[in-house]
């Protein structure tokens, strides 16, 4: 059966979450003064900040925490980190941080032609994403994209994150969409691939840091233009 419905990922998939969170940052770290108060500098605060923010999205993504826990410990174990314990200090980056980051829309390079090229060939473009739901919105609104969609899922509708199957039969059955008829393309290995072969759906990883994943078969992009060599 030919393919109708693609649904994406969209953090580091389409919207690039890792330069808008870096952006970011360094906004509210300047703002806080906090190389001079604390003699901290910003590109090893920040490598240390994505490092935590990394696990703790993984330990969300398997049910090991929830978001309350992630919102409260990213920062704090990142001050603490540099021997800064100081929770209001840490409580005021994530409020700040959260607000803040939608200033800042930019897209994975390639995104909005990718998007158009795949419109004007008639597919019907979805979202399922881990990301919270206020916030996975308010992104595809505010960088000008949300019209490429006829769908959004976001994990706290379901209750579920990929890879749980739960989320895609959620998502699918929402776009009124088969399997059979159906492709997904994200970035995270467990997450999408892992969560989309399990569940029966084609996928395309988006191999964006170039881990070295083999698999016999496997659709492999480094670049988004590279879907016109699949779709």
């Amino acid at each position: 059966m030919k393919i109708q419905h693609i649904f994406f990922d969209l953090d580091n998939t389409i919207w690039d979450h890792r330069k808008n969170a870096y952006l970011t940052i360094k906004d509210l770290f300047k703002k806080e003064e906090i190389a001079v108060q604390y003699n901290i500098d910003f590109e090893e605060f920040h490598s240390v900040y994505h490092e935590i923010n990394e696990i703790l999205w993984e330990k969300i993504r398997d049910e090991v925490i929830d978001k309350e826990y992630l919102r409260k410990h990213r920062f704090y174990d990142t001050f603490k980190h540099f021997n800064v314990d100081n929770e209001e200090l840490s409580m005021s980056f994530e409020e700040h941080f959260l607000d803040k980051i939608l200033n800042y829309n930019e897209l994975v390079e390639g995104a909005e032609y990718i998007l158009d090229y795949l419109k004007s060939k008639n597919y019907t473009l979805h979202i399922i994403s881990n990301g919270f739901k206020e916030v996975t919105e308010r992104k595809c609104i505010l960088s000008g994209i949300d019209h490429y969609f006829q769908t959004i899922t976001s994990a706290d509708t379901v209750g579920v994150r990929k890879p749980r199957p739960e989320i895609f039969e959620y998502s699918l059955h929402l776009a009124k969409a088969t399997k059979e008829e159906s492709i997904l393309i994200g970035d995270d290995w467990i997450a999408d691939v892992i969560g989309a072969q399990n569940f029966g759906l084609d996928v395309i990883f988006f191999n964006v840091l170039n881990e070295n994943k083999e698999e016999e078969g496997l659709k492999v992009i480094t670049h988004l233009l590279q879907i016109k060599e699949y779709l």
